[in-house]
């Protein structure tokens, strides 16, 4: 095994992580981080700029606590919250995400999106945008896994496609991503997560531990001249070579290193708590700045899970003590972000969850699962910003104009992308050609 980090590092967010970057297995059945570069030494890498950073809400936010609020409802559906003025006339939000208010003019709150088959927990659809159901052998791809495949690395020593958080409690929130019939090797670079320890090397190199984080790179560099003294990097193949380049190369430990930013930056983002919340997924805002620092040093995706928002009690204070704040925080800061380094036009942002929840409150003070329609919210790759898209009726519970399904949204993202969602086919498990997205076409409104 090659370990780049030993026993304990402690990071920018003050937390000590003894996996934060090794070689070995990164995706299912112990493939080794070689053997998932296997597939982009034939995929055609292509000069695009162009990324997507994806924040799913695990559990699925209240679409009517957000961002469509029903103030002549019933009180049993209303709810506490009251709506604020952004600055996009017209359009009002919760009153506890101010920051995002200040900025709507740069956002497009999507309030009528459906999709989800039954109302069950799973984050399938928002990495993919189809149904669990009726898959083809091997499944549905998420859309990391699609850009990992046609697209390839955008920057040598940076992995395409990304899953920030670890995994969520509970399972049907998910992983980053999930590679589906392109298999393994297009699965998700998970940075943090469980020990990687697959990989052995020849000689049974080790790298000790590097102390800090500052002498990382100094570590690094120091293993690359010393390994190539003993003439053992002769002995590796090509694959574990670009493995090992990965996982040494100066340009992703710098992209994942925080500390690099002034501290005025960090403080904007927030750090928030990197312990799972309950059986969720962090609540880090900090996650929201490795994205960004990512997609600037060459990936095409990257997706992180944010909270927990199943409240089925207790919704209004969870949202508002812990979830709201932090997320609004965060998810406009890398908003203003990207605009002021000019990424705005080649960085989209989609933040949303699996599905809506219910307009009456229930007696335990929460709503429950709701399929009929959710929300979501967009940001950044160009696009016609400063309106909202689809509504529901008085009551938050139909869909009333503009319906909008996680599909549409994804065949947006792949023209933009630069994939024609109608022409681009993958050949799944049995030789079969399918479609990037089932029958959705990009909206017509964002592009």
């Amino acid at each position: 095994m090659l370990n780049l980090i030993g026993d304990s590092i402690r990071l920018c967010d003050g937390m000590t992580r003894r996996q934060a970057l090794r070689i070995g297995a990164l995706g299912m059945g112990g493939l080794s981080l070689s053997g998932l570069l296997q597939a982009e030494q034939s995929a055609g890498i292509q000069n695009s700029k162009k990324s997507v950073i994806m924040i799913y809400m695990c559990g699925a936010p209240a679409h009517q606590d957000m961002y469509d609020l029903k103030m002549e409802a019933p009180s049993e559906i209303r709810g506490e919250f009251r709506p604020i003025s952004t600055n996009v006339r017209g359009i009002e939000i919760c009153e506890h995400m101010p920051r995002l208010a200040r900025i709507m003019d740069k956002c497009v709150p999507l309030r009528s999106v459906h999709g989800s088959p039954d109302g069950n927990h799973d984050s399938f659809i928002c990495y993919t945008g189809r149904s669990f159901r009726n898959q083809p052998p091997g499944g549905w791809p998420a859309i990391g896994s699609v850009m990992s495949k046609l697209s390839g690395a955008a920057a040598a020593g940076i992995p395409p496609f990304f899953g920030l958080s670890p995994n969520a409690g509970h399972p049907p929130y998910g992983s980053p991503g999930h590679p589906g019939f392109l298999g393994v090797s297009h699965s998700a670079f998970r940075p943090s997560g469980p020990a990687r320890e697959d990989m052995q090397l020849p000689g049974g190199v080790l790298l000790d531990r590097v102390g800090a984080r500052k002498a990382l790179l100094t570590g690094l560099d120091r293993f690359r001249r010393e390994t190539d003294a003993r003439g053992m990097m002769s002995g590796l193949d090509d694959l574990n070579r670009q493995a090992l380049d990965i996982l040494t190369s100066s340009r992703l430990a710098e992209a994942l290193d925080v500390s690099k930013e002034p501290q005025a930056v960090r403080d904007r983002y927030g750090q928030g708590d990197d312990r799972n919340f309950g059986d969720g997924a962090p609540r880090n805002q900090e996650h929201f700045l490795v994205a960004r620092r990512l997609v600037e040093a060459g990936a095409r995706v990257v997706t992180l899970n944010f909270g927990r928002w199943d409240f089925h009690s207790d919704t209004f204070n969870g949202m508002k003590n812990t979830h709201l704040p932090q997320f609004d925080q965060g998810l406009s800061a890398l908003i203003e972000d990207l605009h002021a380094r000019g990424l705005d036009r080649d960085v989209a942002v989609v933040a949303w969850g699996e599905f809506g929840r219910t307009p009456k409150i229930n007696g335990d003070a929460g709503r429950d699962h709701w399929p009929q329609v959710g929300g979501a919210l967009l940001a950044g790759g160009g696009f016609r910003t400063g309106q909202v898209i689809g509504s529901t009726d008085r009551l938050g519970a139909e869909i009333a104009s503009r319906p909008v399904h996680f599909g549409e949204v994804f065949a947006t993202l792949y023209r933009w992308l630069g994939l024609d969602p109608d022409a681009a086919y993958l050949a799944d498990l049995a030789g079969r050609p399918q479609k990037l997205v089932d029958g959705h076409s990009p909206m017509p409104e964002l592009l």
